[in-house]
């Protein structure tokens, strides 16, 4: 019987780098809630804000600052430009930032396992001042009713690993972090 695969999937990169002391604790925040939202296991639908409300206690006792909702007062924002007298000109939206660290946060779900989201996610996090890690959370599983009636199911943690492994094999896209750190939930 093959042994089951250690829950839940992450991985670090550059792969030439031994993980900062932060990951374990991050892992261990995710696994904490594994009941609510393990993919692999869930039945039915599970959107990025419901899995940043389970992980939202444990990320905040790390020091993680999370959005706490749609309201401007529950957003995370993050510069990435600054106009005259020093006030910020363009800011992004995270999901979460531990300023102290120089991470931030993305969780995705449906958009990110089937639009892209982890290259907007790499992209726009690239362009955040003071950002050295990036943290990138995909669902292991997300399932799609087809207009047929069919479901299919998109690998989102696979997906986003992978290009990660290009852009860091292929050297030609050069990002400006410390570390990028891909879990699958």
């Amino acid at each position: 019987m093959p042994t089951p695969s250690p829950w839940p999937a992450w991985a670090y990169f550059p792969h030439n780098t031994r993980p900062p002391s932060w990951v374990v604790p991050l892992v261990e925040v995710v696994r904490s809630r594994e009941d609510d939202v393990r993919t692999d296991r869930l039945t039915g639908p599970l959107t990025s804000d419901a899995v940043l409300a389970a992980l939202a206690p444990g990320l905040q006792g790390l020091g993680y600052t999370v959005e706490t909702g749609k309201t401007a007062a529950g957003k995370v924002r993050r510069p990435v430009l600054f106009g005259d007298n020093g006030t910020a000109t363009v800011t992004y939206e995270v999901d979460g930032a531990h300023d102290d660290l120089g991470i931030v946060l993305e969780v995705e779900a449906g958009r990110g396992a089937r639009g892209n989201a982890a290259y907007r996610d790499v992209i726009r996090a690239s362009l955040i001042l003071d950002v050295r890690f990036l943290v990138l959370m995909m669902p292991m599983v997300y399932r799609i009713n087809m207009a047929s009636g069919r479901q299919t199911q998109v690998n989102a943690y696979r997906d986003a690993r992978d290009m990660l492994e290009a852009i860091y094999a292929s050297r030609r896209l050069p990002l400006p972090f410390e570390g990028v750190l891909v879990i699958g939930y």
